[in-house]
């Protein structure tokens, strides 16, 4: 079990953050091409919730799904996109399933993440907010944490 914080994003994939590119976020766009891919996300909230896991970091392993060359939006570079299985648990409410979003750094052309923060895809749930702590679990086989190691210009 991974203890996380939700912290805020860049606020794109929900649309909050009112970039006219991306009219309803990011996500909104996103969903028709995954649900062709044959993963149906319309039972989750369409925004990602943010988390750091520091002072630990993550590393893919095995994602449960991968779609790689994703051209989801007409001016902007094809994506690679992979998801994870995720249960979160949170003080005595019961567990939410959700996944993990991941869109791929190296094809990302903006609003990049640390190192420490995941985003997460859940229906929605009350409760969660900026500071809100929470454990995440995550299967081995498919993402491994560790220590995030000390940066040379700290």
């Amino acid at each position: 079990m991974i203890s996380a914080t939700i912290v805020q994003g860049h606020r794109v994939a929900s649309g909050l953050n009112g970039n006219p590119k991306f009219p309803g976020g990011t996500l909104r766009m996103q969903l028709p091409f995954f649900r062709d891919f044959g993963l149906d996300l319309s039972s989750y909230h369409l925004g990602t919730l943010n988390v750091s896991i520091a002072p630990l970091s993550y590393r893919v392993v095995q994602p449960k799904w991968t779609f790689p060359n994703v051209k989801w939006h007409t001016t902007e570079p094809e994506e690679d996109f992979s998801f994870f299985d995720l249960i979160v648990h949170r003080n005595d409410a019961a567990p939410v399933i959700g996944l993990i979003y991941f869109p791929h750094p190296d094809t990302k052309p903006e609003h990049f993440q640390s190192p420490d923060v995941l985003e997460l895809l859940l229906p929605w749930t009350e409760g969660l907010g900026y500071g809100t702590k929470i454990r995440l679990d995550v299967p081995a086989e498919q993402m491994a944490f560790t220590p995030t190691p000390p940066r040379d210009d700290a």
